[in-house]
């Protein structure tokens, strides 16, 4: 039995899960981002008191059949984009049919019209959040940013930056400097 979970998108949400399933003495086997395989069927009880637990958490046990597709769609966005090392050189459109077995046009026409947003669109703001992320770390430069993330230049990288966050990619990590160094001297 599978149960899906909305709003889990890192690794303290996976930890917040487990600690709530053990709280119920629930036996589960994988805890994937959204997604959780339990070892045995759980009650009408058990499943109606997890899913008060999460909501507490700020997490939402899933029912819905669309819900729930949906949620696949973004985990495997978020964890292409935030959690591969290498993300796929396929387009985006192949690998998130592939990895859910379903026609792309249909899962695309299902996100947007249940989320207001193309995939497209999806793919990009969590791209520009993985830029901000990596412009954070300060550990690549804005040339091994774009070749990580595939964009075709680092032009491509910065419109598409600008266009989203309003500030090029240098102004935001000046930006983000300036706001460090201001909480260090309080």
């Amino acid at each position: 039995m599978k149960l899906y979970i909305k709003y889990m998108v890192s690794l303290r949400c996976k930890m917040m899960v487990k600690a709530e399933l053990d709280k119920l003495g629930l036996r589960y086997g994988t805890v994937d981002l959204g997604m959780v395989e339990m070892l045995e069927d759980v009650t009408e009880q058990q499943h109606e008191q997890l899913k008060v637990n999460l909501l507490k958490s700020g997490l939402e046990l899933l029912d819905d059949k669309r819900s729930i597709l949906i949620e696949k769609i973004k985990n495997v966005i978020v964890e292409m984009i935030h959690y591969s090392d290498e993300i796929p050189k396929t387009n985006y459109s192949d690998y998130i049919s592939q990895k859910l077995n379903y026609d792309y046009t249909y899962l695309s026409n299902i996100f947007s019209e249940v989320k207001g947003i193309t995939i497209q669109q999806f793919i990009i703001i969590n791209k520009i959040e993985r830029v901000k992320e990596l412009l954070l770390y300060d550990q690549l430069n804005l040339t091994e940013i774009s070749y990580k993330l595939h964009y075709s230049s680092v032009a491509h990288l910065s419109n598409q930056f600008k266009k989203i966050t309003g500030l090029s990619p240098s102004f935001f990590k000046k930006l983000k400097k300036k706001r460090h160094e201001n909480l260090e001297n309080m």
